[in-house]
């Protein structure tokens, strides 16, 4: 079986193999929007500048050139020679020769051909060379990512789980978002993600989304099958990475487990318990919403033990603390193998969020 997924996962157009320029499309880096006004008005004004450098050449060495009558060239012959030498209209065929014909040509005829050379050629340019600029911005992206997190599947699951780590402050470019769905994947574009178009089954397509590097990994997949052979992929790929996986049935979590995942949430039976919580104590379902929901209310966090409370029961601390983390291992609150804390403890613990409210409606 292992043979036949590998030779499975072998089976694709070799993303990792292609240049950083055949994976625009593919993967798309946010970058930082800037309105066409904007963007028109900075153009003008690297026009400007060039003119006026120009005028200031022609005006410094003004003794080397003539105009037809033979004239010595004044300032506002400057600004004419070079007005109509920047917007490559040529001189010498027709000439104005009294100063408010050249001064119309500098305040009214030049600015209108800087605008046509913005509008005509700038945005000919602009769109000749956004290829080349995300391909810049593809290859600084991947030589610096580290530590991100990578989700894969951006369905309500998917998008739960990012507007989560939103929500906890983790920043949107720490973020990979792998779909085959391009609108969805606009969708993730528009919050800031880095997205790539493609199956997750495929190997070339999570080490282009940085798998092997990733801190994390949500498998947030529609199928359990598919689940299943993205987590194979993903831990191969990543043997340190922490991996989460949902599923709709309970009986595919071992498989899952055995696959490398390290967290597996069943959504089904999650909601089925909700459900049956909710006939009895409705109350209770909007408390474990306000603790999944971290911008408000309360929410549950982890962090390491102080040095002052190495050797204290958990139970004793000023946070309601539910787990204690030793060694890889889960001890409820209680448990006599956590009684007293140790160094290298961590605790599962509720805290209130920064609006300090604590309050549903």
């Amino acid at each position: 079986m292992p043979d036949r997924l590998r030779a499975r996962f072998s089976r694709s157009d070799q993303l990792t193999e292609r240049p950083d320029f055949a994976l625009v499309g593919v993967l798309k880096v946010p970058q930082t929007s800037t309105s066409p006004a904007r963007a028109i008005v900075r153009r003008i004004g690297y026009a400007l500048a060039a003119l006026l450098v120009m005028v200031a050449l022609v005006y410094i060495d003004r003794d080397g050139y003539r105009d037809a009558q033979d004239n010595e060239l004044s300032l506002l012959d400057c600004f004419y020679y070079a007005s109509v030498s920047l917007s490559t209209t040529g001189y010498g065929d027709i000439t104005p020769i009294t100063p408010s014909a050249r001064l119309m040509n500098v305040l009214v005829i030049t600015p209108l051909r800087v605008f046509f050379l913005i509008v005509l050629v700038g945005t000919t340019l602009g769109a000749l060379t956004e290829t080349s600029r995300q391909t810049f911005r593809i290859q600084s992206w991947r030589r610096r990512v580290r530590d991100h997190t990578v989700v894969l599947g951006y369905g309500t699951k998917g998008r739960s789980a990012v507007d989560a780590m939103l929500g906890d402050e983790v920043p949107p470019s720490q973020i990979v978002v792998v779909d085959t769905d391009p609108i969805v994947l606009e969708s993730a574009a528009g919050q800031g993600l880095v997205t790539v178009h493609g199956s997750a089954t495929k190997q070339d397509v999570l080490r282009v989304a940085g798998v092997q590097r990733a801190a994390s990994v949500i498998v947030a997949a529609n199928r359990d099958d598919t689940a299943v052979l993205i987590t194979l992929a993903a831990r191969e790929i990543n043997p340190n990475a922490k991996i989460v996986v949902s599923i709709r049935e309970s009986e595919n979590a071992h498989l899952l487990r055995r696959s490398g995942a390290d967290s597996v949430v069943v959504s089904s039976e999650t909601a089925g318990r909700l459900l049956g919580a909710a006939r009895s104590s409705p109350r209770v379902v909007d408390m474990i919403e306000d603790i999944l929901t971290p911008e408000e209310g309360f929410t549950i966090a982890e962090r390491a033990v102080d040095l002052e409370e190495v050797g204290l029961d958990p139970r004793h601390l000023g946070q309601i603390v539910l787990g204690v983390e030793r060694n890889g291992s889960l001890f409820r609150v209680g448990s006599p193998e956590v009684s007293a804390l140790a160094a290298r403890d961590k605790l599962l613990y509720i805290r209130l969020t920064e609006d300090g409210s604590g309050h549903r409606g």
